[in-house]
């Protein structure tokens, strides 16, 4: 049986990321179906966040990647801090994830930041999801990894999009009662080839590095409509 993303929360369908709609493709926002929820578009220097107040996690977080950005590294700042521009009542504290034997997951992941300010926004709460910590650092960084080298190989931009999979009843952390994902998913999408594909990964420790699953099972499951541009969706291929 498929879980679907926002059982118990949906994000609304159009948020405002007019500041940062270079960061989609065709200029987009994804569109998640179901009744609206407090959601907040945040737009960073290098990647984009819709983040919920319900989850207090991102719903998605969404990168535009080159293979240049993958050639300029920067140093790992280690600096996790709660977002000041939302309110104090939607997000994580730094404390909820103090002894919950669980990770600060990267959507948006570190390892993708090219510039020292990229970098230490990706360490906004705003971007993280509490990672089962075995998860995290074996299985889930691997898929980071293979999407970087993918990035390599590209001929141009590619769209990436991050984001968490919550049950009906999600496990809670921390006094923010923080939302567990049971999966995380990673989409990629590479314009120049026209295709797409997806990782979809347990949040457990054990989880294993699956066989990609299709643009169009992604949506099935999640209900999210991606690439609501009609013309980006028509060249997608498994």
């Amino acid at each position: 049986m498929l879980v679907l993303v926002y059982a118990c929360a949906s994000a609304a369908a159009n948020a405002d990321f007019s500041q940062c709609r270079q960061m989609f493709a065709g200029g987009q926002a994804p569109v998640i179906h179901g009744p609206p929820i407090a959601t907040r578009a945040l737009c960073y220097s290098s990647f984009a966040v819709l983040h919920s107040g319900k989850s207090r996690t991102p719903l998605y977080a969404v990168e535009r990647l080159n293979k240049a950005q993958m050639q300029t590294k920067v140093g790992r700042s280690n600096r996790f801090f709660a977002d000041a521009r939302l309110p104090r009542a939607e997000r994580a504290e730094l404390d909820d994830y103090k002894n919950s034997g669980l990770d600060r997951g990267h959507m948006a992941p570190a390892g993708d930041m090219s510039t020292e300010e990229s970098m230490a926004q990706s360490f906004s709460l705003a971007n993280m999801v509490p990672q089962s910590v075995a998860g995290n650092r074996h299985a889930w960084a691997n898929i980071e990894k293979a999407t970087r080298q993918y990035v390599m190989r590209a001929a141009g931009d590619v769209y990436v999009i991050t984001g968490p999979v919550f049950d009906a009843n999600p496990r809670t952390i921390g006094a923010n009662r923080v939302w567990v994902p049971q999966h995380v998913f990673k989409l990629v999408y590479d314009p120049s080839a026209g295709r797409a594909w997806a990782h979809w990964l347990d949040n457990t420790d054990n989880a294993r590095v699956g066989k990609p699953i299709s643009y169009e099972e992604l949506v099935r499951r999640t209900g999210i409509e991606f690439f609501p541009a009609s013309p980006i969706k028509a060249t997608l291929t498994p």
